[in-house]
């Protein structure tokens, strides 16, 4: 039978995302004009979402390396070594387009494609987290983004069975046109028994596993290569569609399938799908890789070699097997009610060599399909730092806590994360929201703590400063719950890399997660960019999120109470009252102007130390961050249901965004102890106040805490609903 296909036209390859550049240098390559396949197999590999190909040059620069670090970028998942022969897997990574096209369906495949990366590695996922970013809450698609992605988070990993235990929500008109989803996963596995994706062995047999390939997410990653613009809603057809039960028993069988030894490699099907997985594969173990497209299971009549290449149907992997055990692996498979299919096998030559109804459809060099993407230095200029606040901002502290209460930013979450099981498994020591996750190692001591953190408005005053700042933040929520930073997992979320002003936030960013991950050693061991966040020219605040994860050896080392009727309340950190880009100025004021704070690496990794050397002395603990001092101490208040009472009633000291603070609640003796020990290590320390009574006190001013813990519970879902 002989299959026709559409003439390859300047339009058709403009419709895959190639520029006539790119297109010339694919002919160079095979000499010939491609296939109708071909092409799509080239602008798979070479878009923006796969190739990395505006970002690879900056990427190299990140500190990826550190005695702790087993695997760092270029595997599914970044792996840390955790003690006791154990490890940690983990990535984050984004689904922003498809969530906004289709926002119950891009979010739950998010999630799935993170816990794919994790359990693709040998590991069982203990844990998620997701950042989400909104347009303003009186736009009108944000209600039901907000909705539909929620929903979708939930749906999928309160099916798949892993508990949610942290994230953030934030709502900002640069994300009307553009929300984001970053999805974020890790498990555990032992050290030893890691699983990578290079082939190895000519001859071998390629397997297809898990469920069957559909039209949906035909051209997915092209589209997350591309800006938005008036025909979005055609784009609806390349968001895929998620299945958590069939996911979960993939999770299941894959994991008893390792324990055959019949795995040479494995590879999830991502961004791509088949292509994606079978090229990573072949060209990692420097083989070729022929495949026979008849064979892929299929739940759609007709399909065609380019929609089976290019399909990013859920729940797949493919593996290189051990042709001696396949009667063994395929008995797994079986009992789980999962496809598994010979399609293929390695080859001894540089051949990416598909079958299809007896035809060659494309019989490209993988090494060169592969390595040869475009890469490109993209012209960038550092963007201007904001200028100095020019003038001095007063507010009743009582009325500038209430506007940040009612803020759908700064108020609580639970409408969000009420939706999520956080506490299946068991192993969940604290919830959602109340700062970083912390989730035990099961049948052991340990446990892992777990954050995601960046501030959009910093970075877009000074892209530099708030990429330092994103990794501080992490590392001090980390640390204020006892934990020790080990390493962290970026998701970078930027508008269109073309234009020199975005490539330079970029590029400054990156400058500045490098610089505070090698001095709070904290190496990024996997991530994700996702650039073109941009609707007719309207780009996102640059959004460079950061996720963490850090080791609490043992219980006696966590800190995990409340705040109590008569606990001092204690600053460690040095006050100057910066309001530039706070969130007072931001919710209050209606302003986004003044510089972003300055990151002092060396403080944040003296006061970290100190916090967690000091651990046994403190009761509660919260970094100080969005809203200052008022807001963390208020949260610290709430969370104990008690009053508080602070000395100041001066705007800049309440709510000043200075970095590398915590507040400690504690008693009257520790507190003493602290001072001392602090005056040894050359901290900043001093009492600012107590918790007391059942009133909210900034100096003078003040109110019920009654009155402003129901607008802090209340606002969030008055917003969204």
């Amino acid at each position: 039978m002989t299959v026709t296909e559409p003439k390859i036209t300047p339009d058709l390859i403009e419709a895959h995302g190639l520029k006539p550049d790119e297109y010339d240098r694919i002919l160079d390559i095979i000499g010939r004009t491609p296939s109708f396949t071909e092409l799509g197999i080239f602008s798979a590999m070479w878009n923006e979402h796969c190739s990395y190909k505006s970002s690879k040059k900056w990427l190299r620069t990140l500190p990826t390396e550190g005695p702790q670090v087993i695997c760092g970028p270029g595997e599914n998942a970044g792996v840390v070594d955790i003690g006791d022969g154990q490890a940690v897997i983990f990535k984050m990574e984004s689904h922003n387009h498809p969530s906004y096209i289709e926002p119950y369906q891009g979010a739950a495949t998010g999630v799935g494609g993170i816990l794919r990366d994790v359990f693709t590695m040998g590991a069982r996922p203990i844990a998620a987290m997701n950042s989400l970013s909104f347009g303003s809450p009186d736009h009108p698609k944000t209600k039901s983004l907000v909705h539909g992605v929620v929903a979708g988070v939930g749906g999928y990993g309160n099916c798949f069975g892993v508990p949610t235990v942290g994230g953030e929500v934030r709502f900002h008109p640069a994300y009307n046109g553009n929300c984001l989803v970053n999805a974020f996963a890790a498990g555990l596995a032992d050290a030893d028994k890691i699983f990578y994706s290079a082939a190895s062995g000519v001859g071998m047999p390629v397997v297809y596993l898990g469920a069957k390939t559909g039209r949906d997410g035909v051209g997915g990653a092209t589209m997350a290569s591309a800006e938005f613009d008036e025909t979005i809603e055609e784009k609806r057809p390349t968001v895929q569609v998620g299945d958590p039960f069939t996911e979960k028993r993939l999770m299941e069988a894959t994991l008893e399938l390792m324990k055959t030894g019949a795995v040479i490699s494995i590879q999830d099907m991502g961004a791509a799908g088949l292509t994606c997985s079978a090229v990573e594969m072949g060209d990692k173990g420097g083989l070729g890789v022929h495949l026979i497209l008849d064979d892929v299971p299929q739940r759609e009549d007709n399909m065609t070699a380019y929609e089976m290449m290019l399909s990013e149907s859920q729940e797949r992997m493919l593996m290189v097997l051990k042709p001696d055990l396949e009667d063994a692996a395929r008995a797994v498979f079986e009992k789980w009610d999962l496809d598994f299919a010979i399609v293929g096998k390695t080859i001894a030559e540089d051949r990416f060599l598909i079958e299809h109804k007896g035809q060659i459809v494309a019989d490209l060099p993988l090494a060169t399909l592969s390595g040869s993407a475009p890469e490109y230095d993209r012209p960038w200029v550092e963007p201007d730092p904001a200028p100095e606040l020019e003038d001095v901002v007063q507010i009743d502290p009582i009325d500038g806590l209430r506007a940040l209460l009612g803020s759908p930013n700064y108020a609580a979450k639970q409408w969000v994360y009420e939706q999520y099981d956080s506490q299946v498994m068991a192993d969940t020591l604290r919830i959602p929201g109340a700062g970083a996750g912390i989730v035990r190692v099961h049948g052991t001591q340990k446990a892992l703590a777990f954050t995601s953190d960046v501030t959009p408005r910093y970075v877009a005053a000074n892209a530099f400063e708030g990429g330092k700042q994103a990794v501080a933040e992490a590392y001090r929520n980390l640390t204020a719950v006892g934990a020790k930073p080990l390493a962290t997992t970026d998701n970078m979320n930027f508008g269109n890399p073309e234009k020199p002003e975005i490539m330079g936030q970029f590029v400054m960013a990156i400058k500045g997660i490098a610089e505070a991950v090698s001095e709070l050693d904290m190496p990024i061991v996997s991530g994700n960019v996702s650039l073109y966040n941009e609707t007719d020219g309207s780009a996102i605040l640059p959004t460079p999120t950061i996720g963490a994860v850090g080791l609490i050896p043992t219980p006696d080392q966590m800190i995990g109470d409340v705040a109590r009727d008569g606990h001092v309340l204690l600053c460690v950190g040095a006050f100057d009252g910066h309001l530039g880009q706070s969130a007072l100025l931001h919710e209050v004021f209606n302003r986004a102007d003044g510089p972003a704070p300055h990151v002092d690496l060396a403080e944040e990794r003296k006061n970290g130390d100190f916090i967690r050397d000091n651990a046994a002395w403190i009761k509660s603990c919260t970094d100080v961050s969005d809203g200052g001092i008022a807001m963390a101490a208020f949260e610290m208040a709430v969370a104990g249901d008690v009053g508080l009472s602070l000395d100041s009633d001066d705007t800049a000291t309440l709510f000043g965004e200075d970095q590398g603070r915590y507040l400690i609640a504690c008693s009257f003796d520790a507190a003493e102890a602290l001072m001392s020990a602090a005056h040894k290590a050359d901290v900043a320390i001093e009492t600012i106040g107590q918790f007391t009574g059942t009133d909210i006190s900034f100096g003078g001013a003040s109110a019920p805490m009654a009155d402003l813990k129901l607008v802090f519970e209340t606002a969030f879902e008055e917003t969204v609903t």
